[in-house]
């Protein structure tokens, strides 16, 4: 790809223009039919990510008295970031902020205040574009179940989605594609290494640390419940992972199709690392490990998707299955955080070492799309590593304030009589399994 178009892309990076004019300035006629189904088909797939894969892979990596308090979980913050990205979600993400623009964006849009028929974002109707971009700000909430699954109450469970969506999410998200200081400083990020990868694992490591561990970790033994849930969910985040990239680019031209190509690579590649890894570690490989290794491999990818070229993308696939190995390993067995579902090893820290390696792999000697003029790969890993710090800093330290003041009001975890008898029946007075 050329400069010039290099440049376009990054100011289309994640599926949000920086909003170079005003949407109504857009002619009726400039809505692309092509483009228009593409990103609807990508919709969907985003929000089958959530609901039902993550929802699936998360519920059989639990014990079996949780499995339907994960489900409720992934369930009700779908409804919620819904009902709150009408409301003030999409306006803060990615309207005019004026004086704060690099820091938030504005209510113009305010119940979506504005958003009409004819109302056009690029080449697609704005309104799919306002959806696309809310599957985005459901899974990322959804991601950081997986930290505190077994012993968070589900009211702090609304009240911290529906805070930590606020004041971690739509900021950072602004930052990086809705015209914000990110944006502006040069981060690439294509499809959500920082707003979403970053931000879930960072937050779900802090809810992890303040919750404390589950009863007996890490000396009593927690495996899943139901491997086969959770396969059949890894399934559908693979097939869903393209629309999360490949609809990325907001056309169904030539950036959709190498972002899908590379996301494939890139969970192939993952897999197997992760998979070959803990075979030398343990002796044997398991079901378990290589579905893991997709999803490192998938986040991983995300940030770079709309960037790198096939070789950028088997190199990026293969260090997140075994760098994501080794950090779930250190996490647990070294430091005995309970993190639950390994969301900070294969999110957060994929999603770091996506965003960083994207600046090397975008080098068109490297297959990728070119740098931009004047930047150098080392300028622009610089700038990848400003936004990766960024984002670290902001959500840690927002999501712990987050944390204690949910704790103060209603209390974060359940009682250990509560514990004990699980989740499902002692939140939601129901069973998974009722043989």
């Amino acid at each position: 790809m050329k400069i010039a178009g290099h440049k376009l892309v990054r100011r289309l990076s994640g599926g949000a223009v920086l909003m170079a004019m005003p949407l109504a300035g857009f002619a009726q006629d400039a809505v692309d039919s092509g483009d228009t189904a593409w990103v609807l088909t990508s919709t969907a797939l985003v929000l089958f990510m959530t609901i039902p894969g993550l929802s699936l892979f998360y519920a059989g990596l639990v014990r079996s008295k949780n499995a339907l308090s994960v489900l409720m979980q992934c369930f009700a913050i779908t409804c919620m970031v819904s009902i709150l990205w009408l409301v003030y979600g999409y306006s803060l993400a990615f309207s005019d902020g004026g004086g704060a623009q690099w820091a938030i964006g504005g209510l113009g849009n305010a119940f979506l205040s504005g958003v009409g028929r004819d109302s056009v974002f690029g080449t697609i109707p704005e309104s799919v574009f306002v959806m696309f971009q809310l599957t985005f700000a459901i899974i990322t909430p959804a991601l950081v179940v997986g930290a505190f699954a077994e012993r968070m109450r589900f009211s702090a469970m609304l009240c911290f989605s529906a805070l930590w969506l606020t004041l971690v999410y739509l900021p950072i998200c602004h930052w990086v594609w809705g015209g914000g200081w990110l944006g502006e400083l040069g981060v690439l990020d294509f499809a959500g290494g920082t707003v979403v990868h970053i931000t879930a694992g960072v937050g779900a490591i802090v809810a992890a640390m303040v919750l404390g561990n589950r009863r007996g970790f890490p000396t009593t033994a927690m495996p899943p419940h139901n491997l086969s849930l959770t396969v059949a969910g890894a399934g559908m985040l693979w097939v869903g992972w393209f629309g999360f990239n490949a609809g990325s680019a907001v056309t169904a031209g030539s950036d959709a199709g190498m972002a899908m190509l590379v996301t494939h690579i890139s969970a192939a590649a993952g897999s197997l690392a992760w998979m070959f890894m803990e075979w030398w570690r343990y002796g044997k490989p398991s079901v378990l490990g290589i579905v893991t290794g997709m999803v490192a491999g998938l986040g991983t990818i995300t940030p770079a998707s709309g960037f790198v070229g096939p070789a950028g993308a088997l190199a990026i696939g293969l260090s997140a299955g075994v760098i994501c190995f080794l950090a779930t390993g250190y996490i647990k067995r070294s430091l005995k955080i309970d993190d639950s579902l390994d969301v900070f090893p294969v999110h957060g820290v994929g999603g770091m070492l996506g965003t960083t390696l994207t600046g090397v792999f975008v080098a068109s000697q490297l297959g990728g799309a070119g740098l931009s003029e004047g930047t150098s790969m080392g300028g622009q890993v610089f700038t990848q590593l400003i936004g990766v710090a960024a984002t670290v800093a902001w959500t840690a330290i927002v999501t712990f304030v987050i944390l204690k003041v949910v704790d103060a009001v209603v209390g974060l975890r359940v009682s250990e009589e509560e514990e004990t008898d699980g989740l499902d029946i002692s939140q939601h007075e129901e069973k998974a399994y009722n043989s």
